[in-house]
């Protein structure tokens, strides 16, 4: 189970680097956005929370289809993480959501307030989740449908298993990724779901294979955001010695190029009874 104040900790060090690199990674994040929002079933006038937006994603996709008539509201326990979000929804053409802190065990939000929740990436880090999915549920109006976005095994995240290898070499292991695998085997978030009183669960498994260019640092922005915490102390030298590292590591998969990156994200639908 993730220690509560280690997580605060955690996405507090890293919140500079994710508000950084949030416009260059739009059109990355919204190949997960999509999905993510069609499970939970939005469309044109309804009223989603999205959790753990971190820097506006997928809230900021979500008010798009919400619409005029609809109302999305983005949270993070983290107030810094949200800087970013907040900034991003200050240019948006059209609909905005708005931005509160919020814990996800104790929602400052009535019941049945909401057609749908979304949380991408953000459910694995709650120390209770049982609690918060019960939360989740009361919130929802009964019919509405709750979508977690989870990562699937490391060994099927390409990014994530060489990056932080390499960490682990340099640094030494602290077990920071682990929270990330927590729901990584198939189950386990939907019979959660169903005991915090959720009518009906499903899970689809994505698998999408990312393919960069050999020599170029696409792995820059994963680095940052993943294990900010940990970078803030290391001198120049130290920090170049890493990069080089996870360059080389990328660049001995390359065929023809080309670096295959293998990802495996996982998303579980609860449907409010």
């Amino acid at each position: 189970m993730p220690d509560a104040g280690r997580e605060r900790d955690r996405w507090s060090a890293s919140a500079d680097a994710w508000d950084r690199w949030a416009d260059p990674m739009a059109d990355l994040a919204d190949k997960l956005n999509r999905p993510l929002l069609d499970a939970a079933g939005l469309v044109e006038g309804h009223r989603l929370l999205d959790l753990a937006s971190g820097a506006g994603e997928p809230a900021l996709s979500a008010a798009r289809r919400a619409g005029r008539n609809g109302l999305v509201v983005g949270s993070d326990l983290v107030p810094g993480m949200m800087a970013g979000a907040v900034r991003r929804a200050r240019s948006v053409e059209g609909p905005a959501p708005a931005f509160t802190a919020a814990d996800m065990t104790a929602l400052p939000f009535p019941d049945a307030a909401f057609d749908g929740v979304t949380c991408r990436f953000g459910i694995m880090f709650v120390p209770t989740v049982e609690t918060a999915l019960r939360e989740v549920r009361r919130v929802l109006r009964p019919g509405g449908k709750a979508a977690f976005m989870v990562w699937g095994p490391r060994a099927g995240n390409g990014l994530f298993a060489e990056i932080g290898d390499a960490v682990a070499d340099h640094l030494g292991e602290d077990g920071s990724l682990d929270p990330l695998f927590r729901f990584a085997a198939p189950g386990l978030l939907s019979d959660l779901m169903r005991t915090a009183g959720f009518a009906e669960t499903s899970e689809t498994d994505l698998t999408p294979v990312r393919k960069a260019p050999a020599g170029q640092p696409f792995w820059h922005a994963a680095l940052d955001m993943s294990f900010g915490h940990r970078l803030g102390g290391l001198t120049a030298e130290q920090r170049k010695a890493l990069e080089a590292d996870i360059a080389r590591r990328f660049d001995a998969r390359a065929v023809d190029g080309i670096v295959p990156v293998p990802s495996h994200a996982r998303i579980v639908v609860g449907v409010a009874g």
